[in-house]
């Protein structure tokens, strides 16, 4: 077997043979072997956390218990805390993360101080509509941004402006105006590929010391799922 199907099939086998409830786990695998986003006692929300591996991955990340930490994943989905790769610093929480409040984040974290480390793997369920799908990505990765550094305020001039006020009515109604990604976090989302990615790109530069584009080996071929991953919050 060769080409696409066969790298699809690589990492489906080696997620089975491995313990991962999903070949999704080694995109995350990948970002994290190349940015260290999460550190050992780490505090991470993934959001959009089904069917649960990168909640293994992040927490294998952890460090030993005696370093503490936790992951905290949130879908509109109940999810099981997977049982391989997953330890007692591992919790989810059903709820729909377009009308979860910043307030609603924070209480889930440590002494409510915010996370270390956000994830974002949201992705719409694809309708074949491109411009559809696209819009549902933007407005998903809106609210992650939203989430993490918290209200948005566009200058004018800036050249992200026009995407971040197309997408702005997706960070609505939350009147809390601080983020819940602590000084220093880390923060990944997942975009389907479109013209606004740019837009988001630039303003998450304002924001963090370190942003880069990343496509993991893991993604299927036919996939315009590219990752944007944004180190160190200002």
């Amino acid at each position: 077997m060769s080409g696409a199907t066969g790298t699809a099939d690589f990492f489906y086998r080696e997620a089975l043979r491995l313990g991962y409830v999903a070949r999704s786990a080694f995109k995350l695998i990948q970002i994290q072997k190349q940015h260290k986003i999460i550190t050992p006692g780490a505090a991470v929300l993934d959001l959009g956390c089904a069917p649960g591996a990168w909640l293994q991955v992040a927490c294998q990340n952890l460090g030993p218990l005696e370093k503490g930490g936790l992951v905290v994943g949130v879908d509109v989905k109940k999810v099981k805390v997977p049982s391989a790769h997953c330890d007692s610093r591992v919790r989810t929480v059903c709820a729909n993360v377009m009308a979860l409040m910043k307030q609603q984040a924070r209480a889930m974290s440590p002494q409510e101080r915010g996370f270390s480390v956000i994830l974002s793997d949201m992705c719409p369920v694809v309708s074949g509509i491109t411009t559809k799908d696209e819009a549902i990505s933007c407005e998903l990765g809106m609210r992650a941004i939203s989430l993490a550094v918290g209200k948005i305020k566009v200058r004018e001039s800036a050249d992200y402006s026009e995407t971040m006020e197309k997408f702005q009515s997706s960070t609505d109604p939350d009147p809390d105006e601080d983020g819940v990604l602590r000084r220093g976090g880390n923060l990944v989302i997942k975009f389907l590929e479109n013209e606004d990615v740019p837009g988001f790109t630039k303003f998450c530069k304002v924001k963090f010391k370190k942003v880069t584009l990343l496509r993991p080996k893991a993604t299927r071929s036919s996939s315009r799922e590219i990752y944007l991953i944004c180190e160190v919050l200002r």
